[in-house]
């Protein structure tokens, strides 16, 4: 028995020693997932003096809380996030490089979890073609929806086949791929629709709605905020941020307005049940509705462990219109703790915390306004985006002879006309590089590389992000990446956008709490694609099927002594 094999065989003994005195000590009914998307890593420091108790105030109190992760992708949007928590890997493996990308085959935009062979059912009336607050630019998608575009396995797949498909796992979300990419391939999902209020699916999932969610969605509980305001939970002097509720930068969704109160208008309002989603609202009515799924599907009242996921998109759907600095996401942030606290109040009384399994963390952080930054010194601003398509098709209509060369941009990949490149005779490569040097020329671009290039020799954190991000069949040839707090910006009526490789994007919470598990803060540097293998181990569960994260060995209740016996591990990643 050679040396490696001992250290192999002792790590594997080590691991399963591990399993099995966790399990012994905590009886897992439920494992409950709960991503608040947006929330950058450092708002539940700046608003934790006027948390209440049994919301934030209990995982911050009673869970193991890290206060180093960063996501090691570089496109830091909702569905990377999701299902880089789901799957335990980054885009390289599990494909979701960003909320769309250009199909070079159909040579068309496509969205995330678009299916056509899966319609959205419908409701009250027929779903809409519109994706689910996209906020940077209207994309038209077809209505289905489906997690057919995931190339990986999730953990709530893993934890279906370890129990022959006896757990239930579910994924619910204000936004369609916060629901679907964490419902995974095998559980199901619901997400909100701003069509008309209610929670939908797709026939991915169902051929007719529950009657349970025909009851809930019967109840119109949407429409009964009509012609109410969003109002400010305490008085505004006791704001931190209470001076910063009028900002001529911030932008006003069609009559939304800049300022408190907030009007949702009447229900007839086309946009009535956007403001929703805009407010704390929404996340209230997705809580009510997750405690109904939790009644009506039974979850945790067996000795078959299940699966919940629920995503918030209030914090990311008000940090686009009036950024993370403002009064409203301080009021959002502390009136969602509020409703973190009514939900895990119900798990406590249903469930029993100690039964239930809790992980919190977030699909991405975000940007200040540049305009913001600019106000306190720090230079910043906006690139409009066609503006930079113009400049390289010039350049290259100067140098190649070519017409618009760039087929298409959607942040944060160029596509280049390759057939175009190839009938004048030059190499794609070459040109790749060329107009990469011409984009990072530009005012406001940091960086741009050639997709094709990207080598695992690469020593920059943003480039090592960057290939993390690259998928060889979906991403585009050339990366681009904006200047720090500089908004690449596309249009619409947003004041702020995330989606770049930089801190202020990446940073985000990650707790686990409930289980028996004991209190503990933790501040070394960890990756939100350690959350499914950590997940894994403690259900005893394969590891997802691309997953390259590792456990965290706080959460399995390891020593100083069993992490260095992790390190021995050829291949670990414990920094």
């Amino acid at each position: 028995m050679n040396n490696m094999f001992k250290t192999h065989l002792s790590a594997l003994i080590f691991l399963l020693g591990l399993l099995a005195s966790n399990l012994a000590n905590a009886n897992i009914q439920l494992v409950l997932q709960i991503t608040v998307d947006g929330l950058r890593g450092d708002l539940l420091q700046r608003y934790g003096d006027r948390f209440g108790e049994g919301g934030f105030r209990y995982l911050l109190d009673q869970g193991i809380v890290f206060s180093n992760a960063n996501y090691q992708h570089a496109n830091t949007e909702t569905i990377v996030g999701h299902t880089t928590l789901a799957t335990g890997t980054s885009p390289w493996e599990h494909g979701m490089i960003g909320n769309a990308w250009f199909d070079k085959q159909r040579g068309e935009l496509v969205y995330n979890i678009e299916d056509s062979n899966h319609s959205v059912l419908p409701t009250q009336e027929p779903a809409g073609e519109v994706s689910q607050l996209d906020p940077s630019q209207s994309l038209t998608v077809v209505s289905g929806r489906s997690p057919k575009n995931i190339l990986a396995t999730t953990f709530g797949d893993e934890l279906k086949v370890k129990t022959a498909g006896q757990a239930k796992v579910y994924g619910i979300s204000g936004k369609d791929r916060g629901a679907v990419a964490m419902a995974g391939h095998s559980g199901k999902a619901f997400w909100y629709s701003i069509d008309n209020g209610d929670f939908v699916t797709s026939t991915y999932y169902y051929h007719s709605y529950p009657p349970w969610v025909k009851t809930w969605n019967g109840k119109k509980k949407a429409v009964g905020y009509a012609n109410t305001d969003w109002a400010l939970l305490n008085p505004e002097s006791s704001y931190l941020l209470a001076a910063q509720d009028d900002r001529p930068y911030e932008a006003d969704l069609k009559g939304y307005g800049r300022t408190f109160p907030h009007s949702f208008g009447s229900a007839d309002n086309a946009l009535f049940t956007t403001r929703l989603l805009v407010s704390p609202v929404g996340d209230r009515l997705l809580a009510d509705f997750a405690k109904t799924l939790i009644e009506a599907e039974q979850l945790g009242k067996d000795q078959t462990p299940d699966y919940l996921s629920i995503s918030f998109s209030g914090v990311d759907a008000v940090n686009h219109f009036f950024g993370p600095s403002s009064l409203e996401n301080e009021d959002q942030i502390l009136q969602l703790d509020r409703t973190l606290a009514n939900l895990l109040n119900y798990i406590e009384s249903t469930i029993g915390l100690n039964n239930t399994l809790i992980v919190f963390a977030a699909d991405h952080g975000m940007a200040e306004m540049p305009e913001y930054m600019t106000e306190l010194g720090i230079p910043a601003s906006r690139i409009v985006s066609k503006d930079m398509v113009q400049q390289l098709n010039d350049l290259a209509k100067t140098e190649y002879e070519i017409e618009n060369i760039v087929h298409y941009f959607y942040r944060p990949y160029v596509y280049l006309d390759e057939e175009k490149i190839t009938r004048a005779g030059l190499k794609v490569r070459a040109v790749e590089s060329k107009l990469a040097k011409w984009a990072q020329d530009i005012e406001g671009i940091s960086l741009a590389v050639s997709t094709r290039k990207m080598s695992k020799q690469q020593t920059s954190p943003v480039l090592q992000r960057i290939r993390r991000n690259n998928h060889r069949q979906r991403s585009g040839n050339i990366y681009v990446v904006q200047e720090r707090y500089w908004y690449l910006f596309e249009g619409g009526s947003v004041a702020v956008m995330h989606g770049s490789p930089w801190k202020y994007d990446t940073h985000v919470p990650i707790i686990f709490a409930g289980a028996g598990l004991k209190p503990n803060r933790v501040h070394r540097p960890v990756h939100p694609a350690d959350v499914a293998p950590t997940l894994a181990v403690l259900l005893g569960t394969k590891f997802p099927s691309a997953a390259d994260g590792q456990p965290l060995p706080e959460v399995l209740g390891s020593s100083i002594n069993a992490i260095n016996k992790v390190r021995l591990i050829k291949g670990a990643r414990l920094d």
